[in-house]
């Protein structure tokens, strides 16, 4: 109805993605009717309720963090003017989603405010497109708990334990010989998380993909692989940009890809820098991928 592209991201999370592509018009119809079907839905839940007073409807939007800037306006002056002309509530997440270069944006109020809200949002979407590679946000799946006991993988589906498939099983085998793993990003140049089976940096073992595991019982196992370092050189004329105004994107790089990244000092006679940066390969190949976009 609205002749908007609606995409909606798979279903084994528990939040959900819907991406609406196309012109302006087609948007506004789209949310329009998302926000009244919220609405719709809040009306029916509160005729089995006691609650006295209407919740608003509340949307979330995934915005690139380069473009939030122009969203809250200096000193905040284009927020306060959306939320005064439309009536709704409009927060601006202060960090960046997980593993992303985007924001949530957090819209409320009614179906009304909420279409008027978005409109504005859009406009200056527009009008300041996002600026370098933006990162996409992708919902994790809902994690299963799993336990190894005797040699065999069980994952706990209510009060039982299911015996897990042998993958499974066998990585906690391989996991108890002590068997060094292939370190992430050696073998493939992609990004943390993408492998099915591979060990991610994070103290509770992790694996995307085809198997997910939550917190579990592993006597013997360090899941995290050894740091490495590896080196760069960047020409000086382009090292501003990459440390940004008082540091703020060094700092913002060394977050969101959690290696340790040094930025040696400028040598007389000398057009480039040296950037040292050490972590697990996946932390060293998320850095350098962002300095790249830099």
């Amino acid at each position: 109805q609205s002749g908007a592209r609606i995409n909606i991201s798979e279903g084994n999370c528990p939040e959900r993605i819907v991406t609406i592509t196309g012109p302006t018009d087609a948007i506004f119809k789209a949310f329009a009717m998302i926000a009244y079907k919220f609405e719709e839905d809040i009306t029916n839940s509160m005729s089995n309720s006691t609650a006295t007073s209407k919740p608003p409807v509340t949307l979330r939007l995934v915005v690139p963090a380069s473009q939030c800037g122009s969203l809250i306006g200096k000193g905040g002056s284009k927020i306060k003017e959306i939320r005064e002309s439309t009536g709704a509530q409009v927060q601006v997440a202060g960090d960046m989603l997980p593993n992303s270069t985007e924001r949530a944006v957090t819209i409320s109020g009614t179906p009304d405010a909420i279409i008027q809200c978005v409109k504005q949002i859009c406009v200056v979407m527009l009008e300041s497109p996002p600026k370098g590679a933006t990162i996409p946000y992708r919902p994790k799946p809902a994690s299963t708990p799993v336990i190894f006991a005797g040699g065999q993988a069980y994952t706990i589906q209510g009060q039982y334990a299911i015996p897990h498939p042998d993958q499974l099983t066998k990585l906690h085998q391989l996991a108890m010989q002590q068997t060094p793993f292939t370190p992430l990003g050696q073998t493939t140049p992609a990004f943390p998380g993408t492998y099915p089976h591979a060990l991610s940096r994070y103290p509770s073992l992790t694996c995307r993909g085809a198997v997910t595991m939550s917190p579990c019982i592993c006597p013997g196992l360090d899941a995290s692989p050894p740091a490495s370092t590896h080196e760069l050189t960047i020409p000086n004329d382009l090292i501003g940009c990459i440390i940004g105004r008082q540091g703020t994107k060094i700092n913002e790089i060394r977050q969101m890809s959690g290696a340790q990244i040094k930025i040696a000092n400028a040598t007389e006679g000398s057009s480039e820098r040296q950037i040292t940066i050490t972590g697990t390969p996946a932390n060293i190949s998320l850095a350098q991928y962002l300095i790249n976009a830099r």
